[in-house]
C-alpha cells in the first residue's frame, strides 16, 4: 500500500497537476484525516481547490487507530494517520515532510516523496527530465522546499 500525505498531494496540487500523481501511483491510498488538513489548506487559500476522488480514502482499523494515538504524539494528524497505517499494512509512506520521514524511517518504513514521484515519471517515460524540472521549479515558487535545485542533482 502507498499512502500519501499532505505534503505531496499539495505540491502537485500547487502545480494543478494532480494527474501526475495518479499516472505515477495509480494505487495510492491517503487517509480521511490527509483530506481534512488538505481541505483546510484549501478553505484557508494556501492549497488550491483539488479533485482527490481517484484517491483510495483507507478505513483505520482497530491496530491502527490505537497507533495513530502515539503517533500523534509527535506528528501532525495526517502524517501519524499515514504513518499508522503503513506500520500495520506494511506501506510505503510518501511525504516530504523530514521529520515524519525520519520518525517513519526510524520505525522501518519505506519513504519516498514527491522527488520520488518524479523519479518514477522520468523511469516510466511520462515525462522528460525537463518536464519533470519545470514542474519541480514551479512547486518551489510555490513554497516547496526542494533539497535539490534540479533533477539532475540526483540522477535523474
Amino acid at each position: 500500500m502507498i499512502l500519501l500525505d499532505t505534503t505531496v498531494l499539495s505540491n502537485f496540487a500547487h502545480i494543478k497537476r494532480l494527474d501526475l500523481l495518479r499516472l505515477a501511483l495509480p494505487e495510492a491510498a491517503t487517509t480521511r484525516q490527509v483530506l481534512a488538513e488538505l481541505e483546510r489548506g484549501v478553505t484557508s487559500g494556501h492549497v488550491p481547490a483539488c479533485n482527490c476522488e481517484w484517491l483510495e480514502v483507507v478505513r483505520l482499523a482497530p491496530a491502527e487507530e490505537a497507533s495513530l494515538a502515539r503517533v500523534r504524539l509527535v506528528l501532525d494528524d495526517g502524517e501519524a494517520s499515514c504513518i499508522a497505517v503503513a506500520l500495520e499494512r506494511k506501506g510505503i509512506f510518501f511525504s516530504d515532510d523530514l521529520d515524519a520521514r525520519r520518525f517513519a524511517r526510524r520505525r522501518g518504513l519505506c519513504v519516498s516523496g514527491t522527488l520520488g514521484v518524479f523519479s518514477l515519471l522520468v523511469k516510466r517515460g511520462h515525462l522528460i527530465a525537463a518536464e519533470a524540472d519545470d514542474c519541480l521549479h514551479e512547486m518551489i515558487a510555490h513554497g516547496y522546499r526542494s533539497p535539490v535545485s534540479s533533477l539532475a542533482d540526483l540522477g535523474i
